[in-house]
C-alpha cells in the first residue's frame, strides 16, 4: 500500500483548467494547460528546447526510453516526434514546467488517443534530478488523470514502462493504478533490446 499525503492534498483540490476547448470525446483534442501548486504543464513547443536541453541531455534519463536523447539534436528531434503525433492527434504532449523556478525540467504526453473508445495514455514522462521524487510528478499525473477523466470523459488511461524499470512501476502503483500484465516483445529499443 502506498500513502501519500501530497497525493490525497491533489485530489482534495481543483484541477485549474486554462482552455478546455473539447466539448465531444469525438473532437480531436487540443492544447491546453494544466495548472496545480507546484506545477504547470503547459503545451510543448520547440519554445522550450533551451529549457530541456540544459537539463535533460542526462545520460540516466533515458535508460528506458525506446530512443535515448544525447544531443540538442536529438531533443529537438524528440520536440518535433510529439508535436507530429499532437498534429495526427494521436498525441498531446506537454512541458513540465516546475512553479518555483518557471523552468521546463521535464516532459510527458498523453499519447495513443483514442477518443472513439475513451481511452488514452499516459507517459513519455521523465524529469530531471533535481526535482525527481517530489511533489511534481505525481501532481503531474493527476492533474492529467483528473484531465482525461473529468474533461475528456475516458473510460480507461493507461500507463506503460519497461518491466525493469521498478521506480517507475512503483510510482504508478502509488497513483493507484491496477497492474494488467506485461507486453512482451513490444517495442525495441534503439540498442535492439525489446521492452
Amino acid at each position: 500500500m502506498c500513502i501519500n499525503p501530497t497525493v490525497r492534498e491533489i485530489f482534495a483540490k481543483e484541477v485549474r483548467i486554462k482552455h478546455t476547448p473539447l466539448q465531444s470525446p469525438r473532437h480531436q483534442m487540443e492544447p491546453t494547460i494544466l495548472e496545480g501548486d507546484h506545477v504547470r504543464l503547459e503545451p510543448l513547443s520547440m519554445n522550450h528546447l533551451d529549457d530541456l536541453c540544459r537539463h535533460g541531455l542526462e545520460e540516466h534519463l533515458w535508460t528506458w526510453i525506446p530512443q535515448p536523447v544525447q544531443t540538442r539534436n536529438d531533443m529537438a528531434g524528440y520536440i518535433e516526434a510529439a508535436l507530429a503525433g499532437q498534429k495526427t492527434g494521436t498525441m498531446l504532449p506537454f512541458a513540465t514546467i516546475a512553479k518555483e523556478s518557471g523552468e521546463a525540467v521535464g516532459s510527458t504526453r498523453f499519447g495513443n488517443i483514442d477518443l472513439e473508445n475513451r481511452r488514452m495514455e499516459i507517459g513519455w514522462t521523465w524529469i530531471v534530478r533535481p526535482w525527481q521524487r517530489t511533489a511534481i510528478n505525481t501532481e503531474t499525473k493527476l492533474l492529467m488523470l483528473k484531465y482525461a477523466f473529468n474533461n475528456v470523459d475516458c473510460n480507461r488511461v493507461e500507463f506503460k514502462t519497461d518491466a525493469m524499470n521498478e521506480r517507475s512501476r512503483a510510482a504508478i502503483l502509488c497513483l493507484g493504478a491496477q497492474e494488467e500484465g506485461t507486453l512482451r516483445k513490444h517495442v525495441v529499443t534503439t540498442s535492439g533490446r525489446f521492452m
